[in-house]
């Protein structure tokens, strides 16, 4: 039977606890200093944009890395807007020098178990999706959100960024993460754009889909079976799904339809769930890449709308 992805039903659960729980998991990160630092890195800098590493302290006293981009000979004071990177699932963090040539600070991020962050803490990919998925409170994508949402804090902090004009960009792991710090961290997230959003309709996904990263849930079910309402229970504290009414930054949302990683039906009904201003573009024919030919102009066309309304270069 032919699939119907824009009104296919995905239902997750909402736990009673959810918000307790997500404000605990950040009172604990709150409570650990970020210690930011940046170091220059002259042989990935150009005339137009400084290259810095740059790595701040996150839940559980992790040391996290990330680079970070600035258009370069600013004058003293001058305050940017700023971009947030999460890359997807496999991915490293980029170095966005385009965006700095732009006019923007950006950061390229590497969360726990990426490269440069995986001191303490490095289950693999394959690996991460299911690490201690039988305890919400030890999952591994506890502390991974985590690190998202400090660089947010930390973003809109560093000198050089305007803390009234902080976004999100990223697709994949990165669609989905952009969504979850938007609805944590409303007060400081101005827009998201999300491609391909993955951890979204967690469980129900490795049911239209074998391509990994979900494929880990059917593998770890066939060894494992009797766990599955325990990794049911986990995955509804961190779905997209419900974390989307939280979001109130505008958002710009496309999908590939023919994705085989993060399934269609998932993106829309992730976008259904979204309550703040919004837009959607799909792509027939792509997979995984949502169009990435022609909708970056768009990306960047909406970002600058929010962030840098006086346009490139002012």
């Amino acid at each position: 039977m032919a699939r119907d992805p824009e009104s296919a039903t995905v239902e997750v659960d909402l736990p009673a606890d959810f918000d307790e729980f997500w404000a605990e998991t950040l009172r604990l990160t709150d409570e650990v200093p970020p210690d930011p630092e940046l170091v220059s890195v002259p042989r990935m800098s150009t005339p137009a944009v400084d290259v810095f590493e740059l790595r701040y302290t996150s839940y559980d006293q992790m040391r996290i890395a990330a680079w970070l981009t600035m258009p370069a000979g600013h004058p003293p004071g001058t305050a940017f807007p700023a971009v947030l990177h999460v890359p997807g699932y496999i991915s490293e963090p980029s170095v966005l020098k385009s965006w700095s040539e732009r006019g923007y600070v950006t950061v390229g991020l590497a969360p726990r178990g990426k490269l440069r962050s995986n001191g303490r803490f490095n289950p693999g990919y394959p690996g991460l999706l299911t690490h201690n998925m039988v305890d919400r409170f030890t999952y591994g994508y506890r502390g991974f959100y985590a690190d998202v949402v400090r660089a947010v804090d930390v973003l809109a902090t560093l000198p050089g960024v305007d803390p009234d004009r902080v976004g999100i960009w990223g697709s994949s792991q990165g669609g989905g993460l952009g969504i979850v710090a938007a609805a944590l961290r409303p007060e400081v997230v101005r827009c998201v754009a999300a491609g391909a959003p993955y951890l979204c309709g967690i469980m129900a996904s490795p049911g239209w889909t074998h391509s990994y990263p979900y494929e880990e849930i059917n593998e770890y079910l066939r060894v494992h079976p009797e766990h599955e309402r325990l990794l049911t229970e986990t995955a509804s504290y961190f779905d997209g799904l419900n974390f989307a009414p939280k979001v109130r930054a505008p958002i710009f949302v496309y999908l590939g339809m023919e994705d085989d990683v993060c399934p269609p039906e998932t993106g829309f009904a992730v976008y259904r769930l979204l309550e703040s201003e919004k837009e959607l573009h799909t792509y027939p024919r792509c997979g995984h890449d949502s169009g990435l030919r022609w909708v970056i102009p768009l990306v960047e066309k909406f970002v600058d709308s929010h962030l840098h309304p006086e346009g490139v270069g002012a």
